[in-house]
């Protein structure tokens, strides 16, 4: 395992060091000491290896990610695995906001709670949180799945496309155009390999899905004076 400490050299030395394994692996498992909440660190890597970051990391951790399985063994700032393409992110403690944001594919876990707008424009990934999250989240989400194993808060859902919404506890508010849908057999299905995935033990029956009435999805000319 090659071990990297962030009081002794620097993030742009770390990703640097990350980004070469692209172009030849050398070291499969790497270990991050000492982050104290820096930015970016662990972003874009292109390569099937595994970083520990042993602390608190700050915002855009493991940001389009790609192949890499990273592990944050405390909280995270904004913007965690946002744009991510593939790969794993795990957090071991909460998350601030627009975690996942954008994110074409890939897995993130949060093991903790999330901020607001958990999912933002959410393009293929599957999100998993074990607390609750925040405001605004899955915002305009377009594929993949969000699962909460908590509560969620206002305007779950808004402007929603085609991404599926599995909260085992209470919304409190939906957004525009998203709804409480029916769980069919595929749902659960669904839901149990994405639980099992992130090895989260839930009953994926107390589960309730939510996703698009797709009343947006085409301008109407009834509405045109709302416009």
């Amino acid at each position: 395992m090659k071990t990297i400490n962030l009081e002794k050299q620097t993030v742009r030395e770390l990703n640097q060091a990350l980004h070469d394994q692209a172009v030849e692996c050398t070291e499969r498992e790497w270990e991050v000491l000492d982050p104290k909440g820096q930015h970016n660190i662990a972003c874009g890597l292109d390569q099937s290896i595994s970083v520990d970051i042993k602390g608190h990391a700050g915002y855009y951790c493991a940001g389009m990610n790609k192949k890499a399985h990273i592990t944050i063994h405390g909280n995270v700032g904004q913007g965690v695995a946002e744009n991510m393409m593939s790969g794993m992110v795990r957090v071991k403690g909460d998350a601030s906001q627009a975690a996942g944001a954008t994110a074409h594919g890939g897995l993130l876990v949060i093991e903790g709670n999330a901020g607001a707008r958990c999912g933002i424009s959410m393009k293929g990934a599957d999100i998993v949180v074990k607390g609750d999250i925040g405001h605004m989240s899955c915002f305009m989400g377009q594929a993949g799945a969000l699962v909460v194993c908590g509560n969620a808060g206002d305007a779950l859902g808004d402007s929603l496309y085609e991404t599926h919404i599995y909260v085992k506890g209470t919304v409190k508010s939906l957004g525009a155009d998203c709804i409480a849908k029916e769980m069919r057999d595929e749902h659960i299905d669904e839901l149990a390999a994405l639980l099992n995935r992130a090895g989260v033990d839930e009953d994926p029956s107390a589960f309730t899905r939510y996703g698009s009435a797709r009343q947006l999805y085409n301008f109407k000319v009834d509405n045109a004076s709302a416009y």
